[in-house]
């Protein structure tokens, strides 16, 4: 995985300690919330923040809706592992977020950091 020694310097850097799946997302879970999980059709109300590596925000919000696999993968498969009230810090390698596409305030190829409170699904 290309981004994994980004993540992982990152990680060292802020003293983090965090798990990674087999697919390269690296998280942090802070509160795990309820024993229900999301399913990937599920609709998943949540306030997050995106940042990047830099600590540059291109995103945030206080509660919204999306149904989770509409979301980009590494939020597809970060989300599930929190429980309703669940707290989590998602490092999502390019190839699990954009990609080579580059969005408003995302340059392409770039390593997100969310921070994501699941308040309902």
């Amino acid at each position: 995985m290309k981004d994994e020694k980004k993540i992982k310097d990152y990680l060292e850097e802020n003293n983090l300690d965090a798990e990674s799946t087999e697919s390269g997302l690296y998280y942090i879970i802070n509160v795990p919330g309820s024993n229900d999980h999301p399913e990937q059709t599920d609709e998943v109300n949540i306030a997050y923040a995106g940042t990047l590596l830099n600590g540059n925000l291109f995103d945030s919000s206080n509660s919204s809706t999306f149904v989770l696999n509409h979301l980009i993968e590494g939020l597809r498969e970060g989300i599930p592992l929190l429980g309703k009230g669940g707290e989590g810090v998602f490092f999502i390698p390019s190839e699990l977020g954009y990609g080579g596409n580059s969005q408003p305030d995302i340059p392409a190829n770039s390593v997100l950091i969310f921070e994501v409170t699941l308040i309902d699904f």
